[in-house]
C-alpha cells in the first residue's frame, strides 16, 4: 500500500464506467471487481473509513433499452440510470456482505453539495454511516439529474464528498495512470507529471477529453476535482484502475499522479469559515463555556447566555464572550428559533424541548473557529 494511504484514516474512492463495466456484454467486470471489492476490505479492516463513489447505472442499465448507440438522450440516460443502479448497488451489497461489511446507498447531484441545507444533511448522513462502519457506496442521481446527466461527471462528485468529509486521500481510478503535459494516446512526446502541488495555468492547459464510451470524464474533470480537492486539503491521486487490486498497487505498480495540497483539511474546513461565510447571527456564551472552547471542546447550549440574528442551520454565526467581544465563529447545528428554546438546557432534555433528539453541540468544535485569545 501507498504511504500516503497508510497514514490516511478516512478515504474516498471514485470508481468509473469504463473500468466496472465490459464494454462488449454491459455486464460488470467480475474479476476485476473482486479485487477491488478486496482492496476495500483491507482497508477497512485496517480500520480506515472509507466512501465509494461509483458509476455504472447507466452503463449496466442501458443493454435493457437495446439502444447501441453511444449517445443516449437524455430520458433515456434517465431510464437506463433506473434500471441499472439497483444492479450496482446489489452487487457492492452482495459483495461486501461477505466480509460482514454493511453497505448504504447514497444518491446525490453536484446540487446536493452546493445548496448549503442539503449539503449538511447530506454530510451528516455520511459522518453518521462511517461513524457506524457502514461503507457508503455513493453515485450521481442520474434518474432525476438533468444538466448534471448531460455534461456530469463522478470525479467532480467525489471531490464534493472528500470536502464535505474532510477525507485525507481522494483516488481516482482511471483508465490512464497520471497527468501528462498532453494526451499520450495522441501524442508520443507527451510527459509524465508525477506530482501536482499547485494548479497553475500551465497544468489546467494539459487537460483532455474523455476516450471512452462510457465513461463522462475525462482529464478536464480530473482537474476540476484536484482543484476542490487541493482547496480542501484532501490528497488526490490519479492512479491506473485496470490491474487487478487497484487500491494496494497504488505507487507499486507502473506509476500515477499525486495532488499534493499545502493545507489539512480540517485547517482547509476552519480557513473556509473564518475567511468566505458571512455571519447571520450571533451566539453568548458565558465564561466556563468561553474556557471549554479554547479547550478545543464543542459549544453546548448550557453554556449560551442569548442570541441574535435570525439564521438557519448550517449557517455561519459569531460567538460572542461575556464582555461581548467576538472569540470565534462556527456554523450552527440548529436554526435560531430552536436555540432560543435550547439555551442553558443539558443536551438529554433536548428531545422534551424540540420533540427531537438532536445533536449534542449547537456548534460543534470541527466547525469551529476561535481567535486568539488577546491578554
Amino acid at each position: 500500500m501507498s504511504q500516503q494511504l497508510a497514514t490516511a484514516k478516512r478515504i474516498v474512492i471514485k470508481v468509473g464506467s469504463a473500468l466496472l463495466v465490459d464494454n462488449d456484454t454491459g455486464t460488470i467486470q467480475q474479476a476485476w471487481f473482486n479485487s477491488l471489492i478486496a482492496d476495500v476490505v483491507k482497508c477497512w479492516q485496517e480500520g480506515k473509513e472509507v466512501i465509494l463513489v461509483s458509476s455504472g447505472a447507466v452503463a449496466l442499465g442501458r443493454k435493457f433499452l437495446k439502444n447501441t448507440n453511444p449517445q443516449l438522450q437524455l430520458e433515456q440516460k434517465q431510464a437506463a440510470a433506473a434500471i441499472g443502479q439497483i444492479q450496482l448497488a446489489h452487487a457492492y451489497q452482495e459483495a461486501l456482505a461477505k466480509n460482514q461489511i454493511i453497505v448504504a446507498q447514497v444518491l446525490l447531484t453536484l446540487d446536493d453539495s452546493e445548496n448549503r441545507r442539503r449539503y449538511l444533511n447530506a454530510k451528516n448522513t455520511l459522518e453518521s454511516l462511517l461513524t457506524s462502519r457502514i461503507i457508503p457506496v455513493i453515485n450521481e442521481n442520474d434518474t432525476v439529474a438533468t444538466a448534471e446527466i448531460r455534461y456530469g461527471d463522478n470525479d467532480r462528485l467525489a471531490a464534493r464528498v472528500s470536502q464535505m468529509v474532510s477525507a485525507d486521500v481522494l483516488i481516482l481510478l482511471s483508465d490512464i495512470d497520471g497527468l501528462y503535459t498532453a494526451d499520450p494516446r495522441q501524442n508520443p512526446q507527451a510527459k509524465f507529471i508525477p506530482e501536482v502541488k499547485e494548479l497553475t495555468s500551465e497544468i489546467l492547459a494539459m487537460a483532455g477529453n474523455s476516450g471512452s464510451i462510457y465513461g463522462s470524464g475525462g482529464m478536464i474533470t480530473k482537474l476540476a476535482a484536484a482543484k476542490i480537492a487541493l482547496a480542501s486539503g484532501c490528497k488526490m491521486v490519479i492512479a491506473l484502475g485496470k490491474p487487478q487490486n487497484p487500491i494496494m498497487q497504488i505507487d507499486k505498480v507502473g506509476r500515477n499522479t499525486w495532488f499534493i495540497p499545502k493545507t489539512t483539511p480540517i485547517s482547509a474546513r476552519k480557513n473556509w469559515i473564518a475567511q468566505h461565510l458571512k455571519p447571520l447571527g450571533a451566539l453568548s456564551i458565558d465564561d466556563g463555556a468561553e474556557a471549554a472552547l479554547r479547550q478545543g471542546k464543542s459549544l453546548l447550549a448550557a453554556g449560551m447566555v442569548s442570541l441574535t440574528g435570525e439564521f438557519q442551520k448550517g449557517d455561519c454565526v459569531c460567538i460572542l464572550n461575556s464582555g461581548q467581544q467576538e472569540i470565534g465563529r462556527g456554523l450552527v447545528n440548529y436554526p435560531a428559533r430552536e436555540v432560543r428554546k435550547l439555551i442553558g438546557h443539558k443536551s438529554s432534555e433536548f428531545a422534551d424541548i424540540l420533540g427531537y433528539p438532536g445533536c449534542e453541540a449547537v456548534v460543534h468544535r470541527d466547525d469551529l473557529v476561535l481567535h486568539e485569545k488577546l491578554n
